[in-house]
């Protein structure tokens, strides 16, 4: 890289340090009575500075991770790539970093161009060209109260506008993920990418497939766990990035047959509005969930398609969704415990059916199950997506609101219970001398 920051400008700015957490505040101060520079650093002050509440205080510093690491009791040095600490209060992490530097020698890279290792330290001015956006590249000198503004960052807040720092190809390039990260920021704060930052997002996008799938699962966690999921799905369609996550999703998204496209799309941005507004009011929410939302119609296609050359409708359901969890992992890597989870709740929609035309008994046996109400609430999904599934949906909202369903859910389930029990409590054997008396007798 060959960036280099100029003089910084200095300004006057709104943020009153009662905004500022006071664990940050001491973290500066200590750090400054150590004899080394710090500032709060990155979406922080960009927050403050929009009006919201950070999340996170962010703080960078020119003391190496070992040297915080003495300064700080509560300190846990973490990362590979690169070195970072993280100083523990109570649950609450404040994330210390270290100055980054370009590589002093020609960075060693992958066959996209993606840079494979990162760990070199600098200075501030070294520092401001590694961030990634400019809006990103701003920092708080809490000691003389004032901020630093290397790239024109405060001019693109004031533009609400979204720049990468330095050439978006090259920036792209070294990190694929700065273009999920653009999308992600475009959506949290409603601004648009600038005209070249955009641009680039075309020629780069494929480099995506070079980032580690298990990364790219962080990043969709990131872009649909944070309370914005259905506006950062809407901005990565738009510059073309969620294909690149989930291609085959994305292929029901356009399936020539216009109503079914229709309806896969109508799956995920419901799917998405419901945990929003879960993450709103302060509601669980699991990606399980929105993944089996996004992933639906890729294994409905799988599904019937196995269905057309065997009679077991159980053997192809499964069997699709085998194919289907290895298909988007080579993408997005989703641990096993979720896939678990995504399997129970599409193989739940079967038994949803298959019950309400049964006895009782197998009603009570779906409504006991731990995942029912994650089926149950992707049943309304397929509902509002376009199925026609008004009967179902009115008899399991029924069962549930029933006084004495609930009462036979109870006993079936400690009934379920006791039976699990029974079978793993370990048998007695017998010894060969009480069947010797037997024979005797």
């Amino acid at each position: 890289m060959t960036l280099a920051a100029t003089t910084p400008v200095v300004r006057e700015h709104p943020i009153d340090p009662q905004q500022i957490d006071p664990r940050a505040l001491k973290i500066l101060r200590q750090l400054d009575e150590a004899g080394f520079e710090a500032y709060l650093v990155g979406g922080c002050i960009r927050d403050l500075l929009l009006g919201k509440q950070p999340k996170d205080f962010d703080i960078a510093t020119n003391a190496r991770p070992e040297q915080i690491a003495s300064i700080f009791r509560n300190c846990r040095l973490i990362g590979r790539r690169f070195r970072l600490a993280h100083i523990h209060f109570g649950r609450y992490i404040i994330e210390v970093a270290t100055f980054r530097a370009p590589p002093e020698r020609e960075a060693r890279t992958d066959s996209y161009g993606s840079v494979l290792e990162d760990n070199h330290y600098g200075t501030l001015e070294d520092d401001v060209v590694r961030r990634d956006f400019t809006i990103n590249a701003l920092y708080y000198d809490s000691k003389n109260d004032e901020i630093r503004d290397y790239v024109g960052a405060l001019d693109d807040i004031n533009r609400r506008i979204i720049r990468i720092i330095g050439d978006p190809v090259a920036r792209y390039t070294e990190d694929p993920v700065r273009m999920l990260r653009a999308a992600r920021f475009s959506a949290k704060l409603n601004m648009p990418l600038e005209a070249d930052t955009e641009a680039a997002i075309v020629a780069c996008r494929d480099n995506l497939r070079a980032v580690p799938a298990a990364r790219l699962f962080d990043e969709v966690q990131k872009l649909f766990m944070s309370g914005y999921g259905q506006t950062c799905f809407d901005v990565l369609q738009q510059h073309g990035l969620f294909e690149a996550l989930f291609p085959d999703a994305e292929k029901t998204i356009h399936y020539p047959h216009a109503a079914y496209a229709q309806y896969a799309k109508n799956m995920m941005r419901i799917a998405l509005a419901n945990t929003d507004e879960r993450i709103a009011a302060d509601k669980p929410v699991t990606i399980a969930f929105l993944l089996a939302a996004i992933l639906w119609p890729v294994y409905q296609l799988q599904y019937r398609g196995l269905l057309k050359e065997r009679d077991n409708w159980h053997s192809a359901m499964h069997e699709a969704i085998d194919l289907v969890h290895i298909a988007a992992s080579e993408r997005v890597a989703i641990p096993v415990r979720l896939r678990g989870m995504i399997r129970e709740i599409w193989a739940l929609q079967a038994r949803l059916e298959q019950a309400a035309r049964g006895n009782i008994r197998k009603m009570h046996s779906v409504l006991a199950h731990p995942r029912f109400r994650a089926a149950y609430d992707f049943l309304l999904v397929r509902q509002g997506a376009g199925e026609d599934l008004a009967d179902l949906v009115e008899l399991w909202t029924a069962l549930q609101q029933d006084p004495d369903t609930a009462a036979d859910v109870e006993q079936y389930r400690a009934e379920q219970s006791e039976d699990e029990e029974s079978a793993a409590a370990p048998r007695k054997r017998r010894s060969r001398n009480s069947n010797r008396r037997k024979k005797r007798d």
